[in-house]
């Protein structure tokens, strides 16, 4: 399930800048998407913003995630999910999503690129809000979340916030997150950024290993998010 889970901390990602080199060397693999810039993000605060409480009725259409491998171009779903698209837009005006982290990449039966806390923990969410309702949820059936698929990670009915999954390749979950957007342009980064892969850090050892869900090898940092 989506949920906002932990990603490595902070140690762990320092920790990773000498040990993934060995690792992928020893496996043959690649550590890093072509095209993609050096990230300058950090993990921290989120910002406070006041959250949207009635549906905006002049929402815009597109929203372009501009990261350090190119732009993420997004069509929103405004009549099927208006009060997750003013809240997201809210957001995204305040510049609540620049310079943060994609905390978390899944690469095996789910295929996500989860983003949008700037924490980059995979529990941060914006400061005051209380959480709100799912909308266009999809039918409980295999690939209800097709490729291009935009939607919202919770812990749970009603507690959305901030951070949001991009679907790279159709997959089946359970009918509980709101789907708020269609991919238009960007998702072969994506799909490069997935065969690079993920990691996670034995808190045994120290040392980074390759895992289907984890944080992506390819660092992705989400630099601004422009609405039209």
């Amino acid at each position: 399930m989506l949920k906002k889970i932990t990603a490595p901390t902070l140690v762990s990602l320092v920790l990773v800048a000498t040990l993934m080199s060995p690792l992928a060397h020893s496996a043959q693999r690649p550590t890093t998407v072509p095209g993609c810039a050096a990230v300058t993000a950090k993990s921290h605060t989120p910002i406070k913003v006041t959250e949207p409480m009635a549906v905006n009725k002049n929402l815009p259409k597109t929203m372009t995630i501009v990261t350090n491998c190119g732009s993420i171009v997004i069509s929103l779903l405004t009549k099927q999910a208006p009060m997750t698209v003013t809240k997201i837009t809210a957001l995204a005006k305040a510049k609540y999503f620049n310079a943060s982290l994609c905390h978390r990449l899944t690469t095996d039966g789910l295929y996500v690129l989860q983003c949008g806390d700037p924490t980059a923990a995979g529990s941060g969410s914006p400061i005051g809000w209380k959480g709100y309702k799912d909308e266009n949820l999809p039918a409980n059936k295999a690939a209800n979340y097709p490729a291009g698929t935009v939607a919202m990670a919770n812990s749970g009915p009603g507690t959305n916030g901030s951070q949001f999954f991009l679907v790279y390749k159709d997959t089946q979950l359970p009918p509980n997150y709101t789907i708020w957007g269609k991919i238009t342009s960007g998702i072969d980064f994506l799909v490069k950024l997935s065969e690079v892969g993920s990691y996670t850090v034995n808190q045994s050892d120290g040392k980074a290993y390759y895992a289907s869900d984890g944080y992506p090898i390819q660092n992705v940092e989400i630099k601004s998010v422009t609405l039209r």
